[in-house]
């Protein structure tokens, strides 16, 4: 029996200016988090200092429990390996958030608070584009030749 080679590929690595947009986060965000001890130290030092996707998703998850109001000290905690933080609370009264109205059709409308379920800007593009294509398909007519009913 012919042996089975298993292919690897290189763990991607980032400078960190690719890594800050990746993350969405300023380099001065990930290099404070970096001092905190919540995300690994890099590999090198200075200019030459590379990031990985274990550095990648460390920082996506800080960006989502930030986002949801967890403190960065329960941040620590967590990564730690403390139970997850409770739902975020509601927003306070006289609190700010920008979100997104997506108008399907006449009276269908969707809103969208990326902050608050952690969509990235594309994201909440793809999810509009997938509303926009599920809403058409739904409004489709029947081919003609079927006996379909409403």
């Amino acid at each position: 029996m012919p042996s089975v080679t298993k292919t690897t590929f290189p763990e991607p690595s980032y400078p960190l200016a690719q890594l800050c947009i990746l993350a969405e986060l300023s380099a001065r965000t990930v290099r404070y988090y970096i001092q905190l001890g919540l995300v690994d130290r890099p590999k090198g030092e200075t200019r030459a200092a590379r990031y990985g996707a274990v550095h990648l998703e460390q920082l996506r998850q800080i960006k989502r429990w930030t986002t949801a109001g967890v403190s960065l000290d329960r941040i620590r905690s967590l990564l730690q390996g403390e139970p997850p933080p409770v739902p975020p609370r509601p927003p306070a009264l006289g609190s700010v958030s920008v979100r997104s109205h997506l108008t399907v059709a006449e009276g269908v409308e969707v809103v969208i608070d990326p902050g608050r379920a952690g969509l990235t800007p594309e994201q909440v593009r793809v999810f509009a584009r997938g509303v926009m294509d599920a809403f058409a398909l739904t409004i489709a007519k029947p081919p003609a030749d079927t006996d379909a009913k409403p």
